[in-house]
């Protein structure tokens, strides 16, 4: 069946039996492909036959699709022409993990961060209503974006200016009776039929007409429908939104699915309809433990377990930052860790398992967590906010008002900085650097190792104001953890290798290429000096003196050169009235960067020692 749906179009023409078998063997691609190229693989699971139901009855690309933060989208690849070349997915070159817009006309909206879909989908509403289109907008949201506040302001505004716009809110998570459940459905789909509809706003022209009482009864009819209803369906929140409610419907049943979609086409305003999904639907594994394969690098199809690696690689910084709050809550009380819907994803699951009451895990909502910290800390506690880099860009306001004017001390630990590899361009952390360094009062530090990951987390605790501390995602390098903790100096670089002809100036996951670069360089007869930087804010004006003695700088980071470290260096140097050192930079380029392999991505960029000892010989001369 898989090999005949070249588009949307395909399927029109399908029995319902068919497409459960196309279901099906969607499933096993996924899962195949997956387990090679690593991805998303839970979400995906659980909402093929949700994909095919929608691409089955309405008319896409003219109507338009919005997968929210699309990681649940490879069905819907599949079924959108890029079936040939979905074993890409994820590769360098490949199809992108996620909808992108320049890939397919399929693409909606470009997606990879949570909780966009309703406003995107009310603003492309709004703008076919304003261009006379006739088309349907289908934002479809998972249970856990729902927990961000944009997904509320959307519903807030589309049920104001009454658009017409479809949200499907797919809900893997929500337990309802089934009882219960299977009632709601029946009624929602009977109630939003085609006949029934007709007969309802006849009934209201008719009383309408009534003078004098007909008005009175009308709202009583009215009333008394939406009473009966939401007794019966948790629909009742967006009602309130004025969104009519449809459901909750069986998820992985394609007869109601598309019985509902069929009867969505004809209602005018904003719609949401509530499917109850299964993540990892099809797959014991995922079934079981759709947490640990919500995103999952390779694996084999019959266990589920990763390939072997020999020999066993070193703990990942993920993991290093974990151990180390766990073991710092032991003798600090007034730790408290919190995060935003990442508790396995930065680290803090042990944490919240060790120390429930001083754990906080406030869903997709990076905003709250920010200014809840900063609530934490005016009361004398020690809050730290885990989150990825490329995720807390979401509260940049509230960095700004609520942590760093006040000058409050909370530590916010940024796992992911600097490439993340195959989740691609939504989800590197390109800019902490920048977006932190220019606000008073912040300062920014990056580990050369995960050894000093620790030291830098015990310095932040005592540190009296915003802390923020950046490391990469993945292994360390294998270093041995020091069984004491030290505090490092605020501002304090670290010069590693004297050199005669050139400094390297490197952050933190750069240090340790910068470091080989050298030694390439060594062999070539280049006397070429490391200084590990350690701090983006405040810097080490030894930075000056160490750079002056080599005579040229080539600083190195792996953050958009734009307002980063290099950026730093130049504004010391001028501050001190130093203009005659040759600097060079080298970082991530004024792009966003594509999806691959890390190591891949750092060759291309240059970013390896490779490519440190190529500009460096340039910058010496020796090209």
């Amino acid at each position: 069946m898989i090999d005949r749906i070249n588009s949307p179009a395909d399927l029109k023409g399908l029995t319902i039996e068919e497409m459960e078998q196309l279901g099906a063997e969607i499933r096993k691609r996924i899962i195949e492909t997956v387990s090679k190229t690593g991805g998303h693989l839970a979400p995906s699971l659980g909402v093929v036959e949700l994909a095919i139901a929608i691409h089955h009855v309405f008319d896409t690309p003219k109507d338009k699709v919005i997968w929210d933060v699309g990681h649940q989208a490879y069905a819907h690849k599949l079924l959108t022409s890029r079936r040939d070349r979905f074993h890409t997915l994820r590769t360098y070159g490949g199809i992108s993990g996620f909808p992108k817009r320049e890939e397919s006309p399929y693409d909606t909206f470009d997606t990879g961060h949570s909780s966009t879909s309703i406003s995107a989908g009310l603003g492309i509403s709004t703008a076919k209503a304003l261009k006379g289109e006739n088309a349907k907008v289908i934002s479809v949201i998972g249970d856990g974006s729902m927990t961000a506040g944009m997904a509320f302001e959307g519903l807030n505004q589309a049920g104001h200016t009454e658009k017409n716009l479809i949200v499907v809110l797919n809900d893997n998570a929500m337990s309802i009776s089934p009882n219960v459940g299977a009632f709601s459905s029946f009624l929602s789909r009977k109630m939003t039929g085609r006949r029934f509809v007709n007969l309802r706003r006849e009934l209201e022209n008719f009383l309408k007409s009534v003078p004098g009482v007909g008005e009175n009864i009308l709202n009583l009819f009215r009333k008394s429908e939406d009473s009966f209803i939401t007794f019966f369906t948790p629909g009742m929140l967006f009602e309130a939104f004025k969104f009519r409610y449809i459901g909750p419907i069986q998820g992985h049943r394609l007869d109601l699915l598309i019985e509902t979609f069929n009867n969505t086409l004809h209602l005018e305003g904003p719609v949401l309809v509530h499917v109850l999904t299964k993540k990892g639907k099809g797959y014991g594994p995922a079934e079981k433990d759709p947490a640990h394969f919500h995103g999952i690098g390779s694996f084999k199809v019959s266990t589920g377990t990763p390939p072997k690696r020999a020999p066993k690689p070193p703990p990942t910084y993920t993991k290093i930052f974990g151990d180390t709050m766990v073991d710092l809550a032991k003798k600090e009380e007034r730790l408290f860790a919190i995060t935003a819907a990442m508790p396995e994803g930065t680290g803090l699951n042990r944490f919240s398992e060790t120390y429930p009451d001083r754990f906080l895990d406030v869903g997709i909502a990076e905003q709250h967590a920010v200014t809840f910290a900063a609530g934490l800390a005016t009361e004398g506690f020690k809050p730290v906010v885990a989150i990825y880099s490329t995720f807390l860009q979401r509260a940049y306001d509230q960095i700004i008002h609520d942590v760093c004017l006040p000058n409050l001390p909370v530590v916010f630990c940024l796992d992911r900085g600097g490439l993340v590899g195959e989740d691609g361009p939504t989800h590197h952390g390109h800019f902490d650097v920048t977006y932190l360094r220019n606000i008073p009062n912040m300062t920014v530090m990056a580990p050369k190792d995960e050894n000093e990951l620790r030291h830098m987390l015990y310095t932040a605790l005592s540190h009296p104001g915003p802390i923020a501390i950046r490391y990469p995602r993945g292994t360390g390098i294998g270093v041995p953890l020091d069984p004491a903790y030290e505090k490092i100096p605020i501002g304090k670089s670290e010069i590693i290798k004297e050199g005669k002809d050139l400094m390297i100036i490197a952050l933190g996951s750069m240090v340790q290429p910068s470091v080989k670069a050298a030694a390439l360089l060594e062999e070539e007869g280049l006397s070429v000096g490391v200084v590990n930087c350690r701090y983006a804010k405040p810097l080490d004006k030894r930075l000056v003196e160490y750079s002056k003695a080599a005579g040229k700088v080539l600083v190195v980071e792996e953050n958009i050169m734009q307002g980063g470290l290099g950026s730093a260096i130049l504004e010391l140097f001028n501050e001190m009235g130093i203009l005659d050192i040759p600097i060079k930079r080298m970082g991530l380029p004024d792009k966003f960067v594509e999806h691959g392999p890390v190591s891949l991505l750092k060759e291309k960029i240059g970013l390896d020692s490779s490519g440190i000892a190529k500009e460096a010989r340039k910058l010496c001369g020796k090209a």
